[in-house]
């Protein structure tokens, strides 16, 4: 089946967002601020770095909900050294 096509473009379509590149927006957040975004599943890093990501991020945002204890959650303000 043959769709006709439009007389006109949609206005519609300029409300439609473009697809943004994740890899683009870390580099500059980190080239610009200073600011790494990772994940300990990078699969470019190392056993040992991805571990090392793992502690920093537990270290200063406590625990994933997946590795609490049931009913534990952490407490406001942190523990910050």
């Amino acid at each position: 089946m043959k769709c006709p096509e439009p007389r006109y473009p949609s206005p519609l379509g300029r409300m439609q967002a473009t697809p943004m590149d994740a890899e683009a927006t870390k580099r500059q957040g980190w080239r610009e601020q200073h600011i790494l975004v990772v994940t300990p599943e990078d699969r470019r890093l190392s056993l040992f770095e991805r571990q090392l990501i793992h502690s920093i991020g537990e270290r200063l945002y406590g625990p994933s909900p997946e590795q609490r204890p049931h009913g534990q959650y952490p407490t406001l303000g942190g523990d910050h050294g």
